[in-house]
C-alpha cells in the first residue's frame, strides 16, 4: 500500500506526459549486443532488439548471466523484458527475472496518465502498482538526465530513487574505433557508469557487484 501512495502522490504532482522513447539511441542495425565480462572473465551476454511495426515500437531486453565452476552453475541471473511504446511513449512493459533463485515478474501498462499492474518484491512477493506514466525503465538504452531522481525499475516495477551525475566527455575505443561518448553515473541500488555516443546509443557500462567489477563491451556498432 505504501508503494502506490507514493506513486498516486506522485502522478497527481507531475504532468501528464508519457515516458518518450529516444529514436536517435536506436542504432541502424536494430540491435544492440554487449559481451559481459567479470573481471577479465566472460560472464554472459545482454542484448537488446529494437522491433518497429508502423506505430508501434518493442524494445526486447535479454540477459543471461552464469558462473561456473567446472559443471556446476554457482551463479545465475536471467533477465528477459519487452517495452512496448506507441508514437514514441511507453505503454506497457512486460519482464521475468530470474535472480538469487527468485522468479520476479512485472506486467505494467497504461491507463491513461497512470501504468498500473503487478510487480514482484525482492522477496519473490507479488505487489500492486500505480506509477506516473513519467517514468523512465531502467533498461538504460535510452540514458538518463541528471533532473531524474525517480526511474521505473524493470526487475521489480517499484519506483527506484536514483542520483544522476553528468561526468562529461571521453573518448571510447570500440571495434577498433574512436568514438566521443557522453559518460553518466547513476547511483541506485548500484553505482553505474555508462557512456553514450554522439547520437544517445548506449556504448559500455561499468558497475561492482558483489565485489567484482563487471564490464559491458560492445559487440557490434
Amino acid at each position: 500500500m505504501k508503494h502506490v501512495l507514493t506513486s498516486l502522490f506522485l502522478a497527481l504532482s507531475m504532468p501528464a506526459l508519457g515516458a518518450a522513447a529516444d529514436i536517435a539511441a536506436i542504432p541502424e542495425s536494430g540491435a544492440i549486443e554487449f559481451e559481459v565480462y567479470r573481471g577479465n572473465s566472460s560472464f554472459g551476454t545482454h542484448i537488446l532488439r529494437f522491433q518497429q511495426d508502423g506505430d508501434i515500437l518493442r524494445v526486447v531486453s535479454d540477459v543471461d548471466l552464469r558462473v561456473r565452476i567446472g559443471p556446476l552453475t554457482v551463479f545465475r541471473y536471467e533477465h528477459d523484458s519487452v517495452e512496448t511504446y506507441l508514437n514514441g511513449e511507453l505503454t506497457r512493459l512486460e519482464a521475468e527475472t530470474l535472480k538469487d533463485g527468485e522468479r520476479l515478474i512485472v506486467d505494467l501498462q497504461r491507463d491513461g496518465d497512470v501504468f498500473t499492474g503487478r510487480g514482484t518484491d525482492g522477496e519473490g512477493n507479488s505487489l500492486s502498482l500505480v506509477h506516473p506514466i513519467s517514468l523512465v525503465p531502467s533498461s538504460h538504452w535510452q540514458g538518463y538526465s541528471p533532473d531524474q531522481q525517480i526511474i521505473l525499475n524493470t526487475e521489480t516495477g517499484e519506483e527506484m530513487p536514483v542520483t544522476v551525475l553528468d561526468m562529461g566527455r571521453q573518448t571510447l575505443e570500440i571495434g577498433g574505433q574512436e568514438i566521443e561518448a557522453q559518460h553518466v553515473r547513476v547511483e541506485g541500488s548500484l553505482t553505474l557508469d555508462l557512456w553514450y555516443g554522439p547520437d544517445g546509443e548506449w556504448l559500455r557500462c561499468q558497475f561492482s557487484a558483489r565485489g567484482q567489477d563487471i564490464t559491458y563491451v560492445r559487440r557490434n556498432l
